[in-house]
């Protein structure tokens, strides 16, 4: 398995840990010009879940591959947080702000791959 494979199956792992919701991935390894290879893209229920959220992607990746994101943004007010590591960028989302934005609709010609709940 190559890195970015294990880098963004640990980032999903670490969402569904903590009951992330709604879980897809963007890929845009066949775009020309993308600023990344892929964007995973969910969202918790509120402020403290998708501080949770971010949390456990923050210590898994840490945890498991010794990577830290390049940026964080949107600690603060938690109604959306960005992590990026590179290759990968995350987007945790409440839900009005992620249907607000509808960031898998601009990507639609893009691979979006649906990723199960874990109940």
């Amino acid at each position: 398995m190559n890195q970015i494979q294990l880098l963004l199956d640990t980032i999903i792992k670490g969402l569904q840990e903590k009951k992330g919701r709604d879980i897809v991935t963007v890929d845009f390894r066949e775009m020309s010009g993308a600023i990344c290879q892929y964007m995973v893209i969910c969202e918790g229920s509120n402020p403290n879940q998708i501080s949770a959220l971010s949390d456990s992607v923050w210590d898994m990746v840490n945890k498991e591959l010794k990577e830290k994101p390049l940026s964080v943004d949107g600690l603060r007010n938690t109604q959306w947080v960005g992590m990026d590591y590179g290759t990968i960028i995350v987007h945790i989302f409440l839900p009005e702000i992620r249907a607000f934005y509808r960031l898998e609709n601009l990507w639609e010609d893009s691979k979006i791959t649906k990723i199960p709940d874990i109940d």
